[in-house]
């Protein structure tokens, strides 16, 4: 009896060592040996991370200097004053070192700044804040030849990115600042056996034109010493310790790491090596001496919960899975977040911005002779299931509701969730009214069926309100705005139901139709619509480029309004052409007492659906003496997503005669670079709800830039518009910004006000000051 006992007793020990305790010590000892290697494998790759970053930021650095570099030349190099002084007999060295070297010295780092005529003799040179005989230019000559060879468009090598080079493109990958004008070779140089950024630029007037320079201008050379101010600058700014330029690269690349430096055509000139961030090791060194203890207390603890797993075996197993459950549950969570930017997370439909993208994208594309229907729908007693079978039961509702929506309608149609339990569906390419009635019936048939959900059979319906384009308008947010009243008056006819927006359910429409009527009675008397213009003045903020003319409305009792108020009213019965006519006519009467300034003129989209628009606009300009050349059209990108012939022809025929197209509100719409490729404009405006963001929003920074830099890629020139701060006209002017425009400058102003507005800047330019303040001065000019 006792050895029987005995053995049952110990056969759970035996059990327990076996199934329990020794694989939970096995497991323990792969997990800490596991631990290990993927800490050492994570500090690698985290090292490796950090060391990939922190090249292409020494690269970065490094095409920024040289851009920064030709950017600064351009101030002096493309100057009439400058120019000239060099162009004398005998220049003036006192007023070059004002103008010129000490300028470019203290203002821009240089180091080295040395002018040379048209023979490539030396006239005057400067090296550290300090005038220097010229002759210095025989040593740097050697290593700064190819790029005087450049300059002077007697080299046939291709430009690289930091380059301007006579009678070639520019680089397909270019970033370069300056001015299409500008004329310069730039690329890192061995000078003396020193690694140096250097720019020959041409020297020229303002008013060169692009045909006008032959290679034997005076040319300015600039030089910065990469082992300088840069490298303190990489250290300070960019985390960059211990930057160097070394003639060899490093032996030790865990310690220091070397990257090498080569000109553009692929000669070596050093190594750039600096001490690499090494965060990974830094942990590892980090959790091996302080995490050994917490190890131990891990394993002591392990021990602990072994045994008592040993004895909740049997209680744990639903415990168990129901973890493995939850589990899996978050990692299809974490899947669906990737999912999120464009879809819904728990049905996986498009969401709203996605519907709106399609929406938008399907109106343009609609022909004379289909119509497309918006349609929201809301589930009937969605709550009531909520609320009794619980949330989880309400997903898998929605998730069903979904497959069946999506099984109700065709490829070319689109079904979305918005929200709750609100879905939307746009129907697309439809020829009757009767096909979208169709289509509601059958979806509020398939909703009526029950849903098993959780083991329950649940009962819901759903209210349906309809829109249909054109018939309701052809926008977006006007389509889902009257869906979602039509939806609600299904509602409250008793649910379970479909409605079509009619008039009688939107109160504004009557509102809207006062507006017609009393904008056809303004255009009769012609003395309530006016026109304001806006200065754009050029990157500095201080030349005056042109105007840009608004339309207002003296309302007799509700006051000045924008065009906000009227002209989407004017869009829809059809004033719009008389409307844009008379603004453009005004506008031209205008630009012709100022001929110097350019005149933009907002047209709307539905002028260019107007056959014969182009010989319309034309006919105005002409008829008011005005030069194509001086009017520039501004246009939104809703009328290229449409992708109609009439308007790329219109765009081609304006452009032609000598009109510029501006692309408005640039990046608020589709914004796409095919859009660009295929409708030739000449500017594009940076939407001012990116502008005011500036220096807040790091995204905002970003997209500006990015804009800048791909309208520069085009050959584009850049406006932005809404410029409110001298914050943000600083970070323009940064990025390359052609054009800027807002209230730092001047409001929209009336006609009578523009020369009074003129007559202040020109004092301003015609004031006396400090000489070196001349070049600060406001100016008029195209």
């Amino acid at each position: 009896m006792y050895q029987f006992r005995l053995f049952h007793i110990a056969k759970p020990r035996q059990r327990f060592l076996v199934f329990v305790a020794l694989p939970a010590i096995c497991l323990a000892g792969a997990l800490v040996l596991f631990g290990l290697w993927s800490l050492w494998i994570t500090a690698e790759k985290s090292d490796a991370v950090t060391r990939d970053r922190q090249v292409r930021e020494v690269r970065l650095a490094i095409g920024a200097t040289l851009d920064e570099l030709a950017q600064s030349q351009a101030g002096v190099a493309i100057w009439d004053p400058a120019f000239a002084e060099v162009s004398k007999r005998k220049p003036d060295l006192d007023w070059l070192d004002q103008n010129v070297g000490t300028w470019l010295n203290y203002v821009f780092n240089h180091e080295v700044d040395i002018i040379v005529d048209g023979q490539d003799r030396p006239l005057y040179a400067m090296k550290h804040g300090v005038r220097v005989n010229p002759e210095i230019f025989l040593r740097v000559q050697k290593g700064v030849a190819f790029l005087i060879a450049e300059a002077r468009g007697q080299s046939s090598d291709q430009a690289n990115p930091h380059e301007r080079l006579p009678n070639q493109e520019i680089h397909p990958q270019s970033t370069v600042r300056t001015s299409p004008f500008a004329v310069h070779a730039t690329d890192l140089v061995d000078i003396e056996g020193k690694v140096a950024a250097a720019s020959v630029m041409r020297m020229m007037p303002d008013s060169y034109g692009a045909g006008a320079t032959t290679g034997t201008e005076p040319l300015l050379i600039s030089i910065r010493y990469l082992n300088t101010s840069l490298m303190q600058n990489l250290q300070r700014e960019r985390g960059i310790v211990g930057a160097r330029v070394t003639k060899s690269p490093a032996i030790d690349s865990s310690a220091v790491y070397s990257v090498a430096l080569s000109s553009w055509d692929g000669k070596p000139i050093g190594y750039f090596t600096w001490l690499p961030e090494m965060p990974g090791k830094g942990i590892l060194r980090s959790v091996l001496l302080q995490g050994g203890v917490a190890l131990l207390a891990l394993l002591g603890l392990l021990a602990a919960l072994t045994a008592s797993v040993g004895r909740l075996m049997s209680k744990d197993a639903k415990s168990i899975q129901r973890l493995e459950e939850a589990r899996s549950e978050l990692q299809a969570t974490e899947a669906q977040a990737l999912y999120l930017a464009n879809h819904d997370a728990l049905t996986g439909l498009p969401n709203r911005a996605s519907f709106s993208r399609f929406v938008d994208e399907a109106i343009g594309a609609a022909g004379l002779d289909t119509l497309l229907g918006v349609m929201l729908i809301d589930l009937d007693r969605f709550k009531q299931v909520n609320d009794t079978l619980g949330h989880l039961a309400g997903d898998q509702l929605l998730q069903a509701v979904a497959a069946r929506l999506v099984n109700c309608v065709g490829d070319c149609d689109v079904v979305a969730r918005l929200g709750g339990d609100e879905f939307a569906i746009c129907l697309a390419d439809r020829r009757v009214s009767d096909d979208f009635s169709d289509a509601a019936n059958a979806i509020l048939s398939e909703l009526r069926k029950p849903f098993e959900i959780l083991g329950s059979s649940v009962h819901v319906g759903g209210s349906i309100g309809m829109a249909i384009s054109p018939f309701q308008g052809s926008e977006r947010t006007e389509l889902l705005r009257k869906a979602d009243i039509a939806m609600y008056k299904a509602k409250e006819a008793g649910r379970n139901d479909y409605r079509f927006f009619t008039a009688k359910m939107d109160e504004s429409i009557a509102g809207r139709r006062v507006i017609e009527d009393e904008l056809r009675a303004a255009l009769r008397s012609g003395g309530e619509l006016f026109v304001e213009y806006q200065p754009k003045l050029d990157a500095t903020g201080r030349r005056i480029l042109g105007l840009e003319a608004l339309v207002r409305w003296k309302h007799p009792t509700r006051g000045n309004l924008a065009p906000d108020a009227f002209i989407p009213v004017a869009e829809e019965c059809g004033l719009i052409n008389a409307v844009g006519g008379w603004v453009l006519a005004e506008a031209c009467r205008v630009a012709r007492q100022w001929p110097k300034l350019s005149m933009a003129v907002n047209i709307s989209p539905m002028q260019f659906r107007t056959p014969d628009v182009a010989h319309s606009i034309q006919s105005i300009v002409l008829e008011a003496g005005v030069k194509p050349e001086q009017i520039e059209l501004e246009v939104t990108e809703s009328i290229l997503v449409e992708d109609d012939i009439a308007v790329k022809t219109a765009l081609e025929g304006l452009r032609a005669s000598g009109f510029r197209i501006a692309l408005d509100d640039f990046g608020t719409g589709y914004s796409s670079l095919s859009y660009l490729k295929k409708f030739k404009v000449d500017r594009i405006k940076i939407d001012k709800s990116f502008i005011r963001r500036l220096g807040h929003d790091p995204e905002a920074n970003a997209i500006v830039q990015a804009v800048i830099a791909l309208g520069h890629a085009m050959a584009l020139s850049v406006t932005a518009e809404g410029v409110e701060t001298e914050e943000q006209e600083c970070l323009l002017q940064i990025a390359g910004c052609n054009e800027l425009q807002g209230f730092l400058f001047s409001k929209a102003l009336p006609e009578k006000d523009l020369h009074a507005f003129f007559v202040e800047k020109h004092m301003a330019f015609d004031g006396t000051g400090p000489a070196p303040k001349v070049r600060r001065q406001v100016r008029f000019g195209a």
